[in-house]
């Protein structure tokens, strides 16, 4: 069965399920919206951890887990990174590096699997979700310039980029230097792009 209905699951279903709240609440007129939408956002966020860690303690790692994590985190931040570009809080050009980052990564992601590999996450790779998460936060809580802000929005770019780099770089490696493995990796491993 790929779906198996175990917590760890759920709650990435239920990630998911946030993501069109995140928009129309994002988007509406409402008084409270962007208070409103910064409460589902983190909400959504801490689904992100709380299910990764529910499958690792509780040995509930699955087929789905493995490809709706990921996925599910980068429908998020896109989904929130186009919205904010839509209210005029993000430049265009920002989003579509990082988003063009996420599928890039994801494609290697693929590419390494088919060739038996699991690539596990890195220090960049998770400093690049934590910067990601506060710079959205951050963009749906402060509706007015501040440099503050600019400054963690220039950051993350960085950061994302340089995880891209890392990734592809170790990708590279592995392929070249190291021959397919014999034995299916790890079911408890947990891959962070």
């Amino acid at each position: 069965m790929f779906f198996e209905p175990n917590a760890a699951n759920i709650l990435t279903l239920a990630r998911v399920a946030l993501i069109p709240v995140l928009v129309a609440v994002l988007l509406s007129a409402l008084p409270d919206a962007d208070t409103l939408a910064a409460i589902v956002f983190v909400i959504a966020s801490a689904t992100d951890a709380l299910d990764g860690w529910i499958a690792r303690r509780r040995s509930m790692v699955t087929a789905f887990g493995k490809l709706m994590d990921p996925l599910a985190d980068k429908l998020l931040i896109t989904a929130a990174l186009v919205s904010l570009v839509a209210l005029y809080r993000l430049d265009a050009w920002v989003a579509m590096v990082i988003i063009a980052r996420e599928f890039a990564v994801t494609g290697l992601r693929m590419l390494a699997m088919e060739q038996g590999h699991v690539i596990s996450a890195s220090v960049w790779g998770k400093l690049k979700t934590t910067t990601q998460v506060a710079m959205v936060l951050a963009l749906i809580w402060v509706d007015r310039p501040a440099a503050w802000v600019d400054i963690l929005v220039y950051a993350t770019v960085a950061i994302t980029v340089l995880s891209g780099a890392d990734y592809f770089y170790r990708l590279r490696n592995l392929l070249t230097d190291a021959p397919a493995p014999q034995a299916a990796p790890s079911s408890h491993s947990r891959i962070e792009t």
